[in-house]
C-alpha cells in the first residue's frame, strides 16, 4: 500500500525533472543531476534513519543511475575529465555497495561530497 501512496508523488517528481532536463544545456544538466543525486541520497539517509534494517532500494537505485550517468557524461574537453570520472565512478561504486549492505555514514559522506561539487559548480 505504501508503494501506491508514493506513486503519484514519484510521477510528479519525474515529470518535473524531465521538463527541467528538456530545457537545459550541458552545464545545467550536470547541475540538475547533482541536485537529483543529492536528493536521492537524502531520501536514502532518511529511510535508513527510520528503518535501519531495510535497504532503501528505490532511492539508492536512482542515485546509482545518476552517478553512473555523471561518470559517462563528463565532456571530453573538460580539463578535470579524468578526476571527475574517478570521483563519480568511485561514488557510484559506493552507492552500489550500499544497495546490498547500507552504511549510513558512507551515504552521508557521498551525499556531502556531491553537495560540495554542486556548490563548486555554482560558484
Amino acid at each position: 500500500m505504501q508503494m501506491l501512496k508514493n506513486a503519484p508523488d514519484s510521477a510528479y517528481r519525474r515529470v518535473e525533472v524531465d521538463a527541467r532536463i528538456e530545457a537545459s544545456d550541458g552545464a545545467d544538466l550536470t547541475r540538475i543531476c547533482l541536485e537529483e543525486v543529492i536528493a536521492a541520497l537524502g531520501q536514502s539517509v532518511l529511510a535508513l534513519n527510520r528503518l535501519p534494517e531495510r535497504v532503501p532500494g528505490e532511492s539508492l537505485t536512482r542515485a546509482h543511475g545518476i552517478a553512473l550517468w555523471l561518470t559517462r557524461s563528463v565532456a571530453l574537453n573538460n580539463p578535470l575529465r579524468e578526476q571527475l570520472r574517478q570521483f563519480y565512478g568511485g561514488h557510484a561504486a559506493t552507492i552500489r555497495r550500499n544497495m546490498v549492505s547500507p552504511a549510513l555514514a558512507e551515504l552521508e559522506q557521498v551525499r556531502q561530497d556531491f553537495s560540495d561539487v554542486l556548490q563548486a559548480a555554482q560558484a
